[in-house]
């Protein structure tokens, strides 16, 4: 995509929290900006990219965008970078150092919580990360506020010599508001870079000298906090209750309670306990109303002010209106209209997905799965046929063959970790496990990441683990963004082309055990899986088919079946396109008194893109090239 300046602001628009953010560092006079995709923050940097007078990149992990927002800052420009709330896991080990070492241009650091889980692996509350980096932590409450803040990030940045943390929520990051934005200003220091061993390379003699620092910097943004227009208290009329509120969960209070107290928390740490103070005095309950963890509700009871929270509130999900009404009524002792009286269902466990149709209906049901034509497809169909296998699968679109209908993952712990869990895996086999094939399966952008790591302690420690590479030279799972594997950057120029073959081989897998295969041609991946995972020693096939979202994907004429030659045998339903659908169910009885279900199938020719996975598996030859 080209890069260009964007117009002249308007008196309002209507921005998602995440664009919202990226208008912000801009008109902040941001100057750099790098990130990895991850949903809920993955739009952050693509927005950001059409600003042509701000450099942008996806980074190869979140810990070098943040190490390379270091650099910007310590270069003298203002600089950002954005994560999900697992990413801040992998950029922990630069925060952690940053925090004593400062800033020069402002450094701000968006992260997003995935608070009810719409799209990660865990439920985590990053607020945690500005206590133990005692660093502040502001929290807009929807876009126009996203915008704002981001823009106050760098000043308190450059105020107090620190990074900040923006945390956004799921519900910030993707739900659009009204946003009145400004004009660019520009804030560098024109004298660049300037060496300061003492302040930036942090031995042991010059990091203990800086810690003292760091909590004096606390110390004062704590009385910024007590003194801030960004921690105001909201007047109510009905005495009966307060709250303690920051984020979205503000927006819930206020729609669930609007007359009642309420201390909104835009800088939420280091919190104004005072003030805190200040208003349980003049109510009869004070309420903590936080997304996830009760770190506000600890730190207010451990200067002796009573406050409720978590034992009236869930310490899961979102606290949206349907469950602040119930658990605050309860608490007042007040009954609630019969459509209100119903407390908010506690998230349970998915059922398993079923084959049969949904009653009375011929659609056939399907749970979150692959694109039609995805390259993953194959590989999963080619999986769910070889037995006595032990699969550690990883993050991206490849996570769903864990699901119907290929149940062809047994592991997904976090990015990069199939290559370390399947070495453990190999390691620590007991007998009953003696004989099974160890498999690791991950994506390009993954591998990338964070796998190359575990591949060279696979080789190094002699391990018996065949890796599956799936390079589909995207970010698949987030949209199909850009990555080395790609041959092009965030701005769709031209740029370095990975080669995984020689990096396998440079982490030390033999020439001979690295394989590419087209994971369409069905026949050659299944002989490339069944040999390799008898070998004894670490092996890699390397699947190179495109993603079906890019523009590069070859799209082909569909398919079509033979309803005449169809016999009902599922066997292309194994492959789980989502093109491939069931119009009617049979119930038959063999010869030897056993009953049999087909399931006659269509296929949906307008997304079909005629990969020729389907035809693959089919025994009457039923699925043929559409005719036009």
């Amino acid at each position: 995509m080209n890069a260009v300046n964007p117009l002249p602001a308007a008196d309002r628009q209507f921005m998602s929290g995440n664009e919202a953010v990226a208008r912000g560092a801009w008109e902040a006079g941001c100057r750099v900006a790098a990130a990895y995709p991850g949903t809920p923050s993955t739009e952050i940097l693509e927005y950001a990219s059409h600003y042509g007078d701000m450099y942008t990149e996806w980074s190869i992990n979140e810990k070098v965008s943040l190490e390379i927002a270091i650099g910007a800052s310590l270069a003298g420009s203002r600089a950002f970078c954005a994560m999900k709330h697992v990413g801040l896991n992998v950029a922990s080990d630069a925060l952690m150092t940053e925090t004593l070492i400062g800033i020069r241009g402002g450094l701000v650091l968006a992260v997003a919580d995935d608070v009810g889980l719409s799209s990660s692996q865990n439920e985590q509350d990053s607020r945690f990360w500005g206590r133990f980096a005692h660093v502040p932590i502001l929290e807009p409450s929807d876009a126009q506020e996203a915008y704002q803040f981001t823009r106050t990030a760098f000043d308190l940045s450059e105020r107090f010599n620190t990074i900040v943390i923006l945390r956004l929520t799921t519900r910030i990051c993707h739900v659009k508001g009204v946003v009145s934005p400004g004009e660019r200003q520009e804030f560098i220091h024109p004298e660049g870079f300037q060496k300061n061993p003492a302040t930036q390379v942090m031995t042991p003699a010059n990091a203990r000298h800086r810690i003292p620092l760091m909590y004096e910097r606390e110390e004062r943004i704590r009385q910024y906090s007590e003194e801030c227009d960004l921690n105001p208290i909201q007047e109510g009329s009905d005495r009966r209750i307060g709250f303690v509120t920051s984020g979205p969960a503000f927006m819930h209070v206020r729609e669930s309670f609007p007359d009642a107290p309420v201390i909104k928390l835009g800088l939420s740490y280091p919190p104004p306990l005072e003030k805190i103070r200040a208003l349980a005095g003049t109510v009869e309950q004070l309420v903590v109303v936080e997304e996830v963890e009760p770190l506000l509700e600890t730190e207010i009871k451990a200067t002796g002010i009573t406050v409720l929270g978590k034992e009236v509130l869930p310490r899961i999900g979102e606290l949206s209106p349907n469950v602040l009404r119930p658990a605050i009524a309860k608490l007042l002792g007040e009954a609630l209209p019969a459509a209100e009286a119903e407390p908010a269902p506690r998230p349970k466990q998915a059922p398993e997905a079923k084959l049969e149709p949904a009653a009375g209906s011929n659609l056939f049901p399907r749970p979150p799965t692959m694109c039609v034509a995805c390259p993953h497809l194959g590989i999963y169909y080619c999986l769910s046929k070889i037995r006595n296998t032990s699969i550690s699968g990883d993050i991206g679109c490849y996570t769903l063959g864990a699901g119907h209908p290929w149940n062809a993952l047994d592991t997904c712990v976090c990015m990069g970790a199939s290559m370390g869990v399947a070495l453990g895996l190999d390691k620590g086999r007991v007998e009953a496990d003696t004989n099974k094939r160890v498999i690791a399966v991950i994506g390009d952008s993954t591998f990338m990441h964070m796998g190359m790591q575990g591949l060279l302690d696979i080789t190094y420690n002699k391990g018996n683990v065949t890796i599956l590479l799936l390079d589909n030279r995207a970010v698949g799972m987030t949209g199909g963004q850009d990555n080395p594997a790609s041959g092009r950057n965030l701005h769709g120029e031209e740029a370095f082309q990975i080669d995984f073959r020689k990096v396998c081989e440079a982490l030390g897998v033999k020439p001979e055990r690295i394989h590419e295969v087209n994971p369409y041609e069905l026949p050659n991946l299944f002989n490339a899986l069944r040999e390799e995972v008898k070998i004894g020693e670490p092996s890699v096939i390397i699947t190179n088919q495109p993603c079906v979202l890019v523009d590069f994907y070859g799209i082909q004429p569909p398919f079509t079946v033979d309803d005449e030659k169809c016999t009902g045998c599922k066997n292309c339903l194994d492959v789980g396109c989502p093109a491939i659908y069931v119009t009617r169910r049979e119930t038959v009885v063999k010869p030897n008194g056993k009953e049999k279900e087909l399931a006659f199938v269509r296929i949906d020719s307008a997304a079909c893109t005629g990969c020729d996975l389907c035809p693959k598996t089919c025994g009457p030859d039923a699925i043929i090239p559409l005719q036009t």
